[in-house]
C-alpha cells in the first residue's frame, strides 16, 4: 500500500513540475458550452467506445481470472462487464459533476505542438490535469477523484469480501496508468 501511495505522490509531483514548465495556457482553447459538455459525458458513459472499453476490460479480466471468485465462465464475464460498467458510470458522473462545480474541463485535448516529446508530455500530463475556463492547465481533481472513487466503491460494494479499499487505491492507480496509455494512442494514432 505504501508503495502505491508513494507512486501516486511521485506522479503528481512530476506532473505539477511539468505543468509549471509548460506554462499551460491553450492558445486556441474555447470552453465547450453546457450542451456539448453534457453530450460528451453521456457519450463517454454509454456511447459506443464506452461499451467497447467496458467489454474489452471484462474480457481482459476474465482471461486473467480477476477476481477469481467470479470464475472464467460466461457468468464471470457478465459480472465483470457489469462491474466495469458500474465503475464507468461512477467515474464519469463524478468527473462531470466536479467539472461543472469547479468550472473545469477534464476532456483530453491533443497537443498543439507536433514534436514527439511535447505530444508524449501532453498525453501523460492530461491524465492528471484539467483546463480552466481560460484553457490553463490545473490539477485534474475531477479525474483523479472520479477514478479512485469508482474503484474504491467497487471494491467495497460489489467485489468479493477479501477486497478492501486498498485494492481500490491499487486499481485506481492502474486505471490512471491505462488512461495515460489511451491518451498516447489518441495523441499519435488518430488524425486531427
Amino acid at each position: 500500500m505504501k508503495k502505491f501511495v508513494f507512486i501516486n505522490i511521485l506522479i503528481l509531483s512530476v506532473c505539477a513540475g511539468a505543468m509549471a514548465q509548460a506554462g499551460g495556457t491553450a492558445a486556441n482553447y474555447t470552453r465547450p458550452d453546457a450542451d456539448k459538455r453534457f453530450k460528451r459525458f453521456v457519450n463517454d458513459t454509454v456511447g459506443p467506445f464506452a461499451w467497447v472499453g467496458v467489454g474489452a476490460g471484462a474480457a481482459f479480466s476474465t482471461a486473467a481470472d480477476t477476481p477469481k471468485e467470479w470464475g472464467r465462465s460466461t457468468e464471470g464475464f457478465g459480472r465483470r462487464f457489469a462491474s466495469n460498467f458500474g465503475k464507468t458510470v461512477i467515474r464519469n458522473t463524478v468527473i462531470y459533476g466536479m467539472d461543472e462545480a469547479l468550472k473545469l474541463d477534464s476532456h483530453y485535448y491533443r497537443s498543439t505542438k507536433r514534436d514527439a516529446g511535447s505530444r508524449v508530455k501532453n498525453a501523460f500530463l492530461s491524465t492528471v490535469t484539467a483546463r480552466t475556463a481560460k484553457g490553463k492547465r490545473t490539477i485534474g481533481l475531477p479525474r483523479i477523484v472520479g477514478t479512485y472513487s469508482a474503484n474504491m466503491i467497487a471494491t467495497q460494494v460489489w467485489y468479493p469480501a477479501r477486497y478492501d479499499w486498498k485494492e481500490g487505491v491499487k486499481t485506481g492507480s492502474i486505471s490512471l496508468g491505462v488512461n495515460a496509455l489511451f491518451n498516447l494512442v489518441k495523441e499519435f494514432a488518430f488524425k486531427k
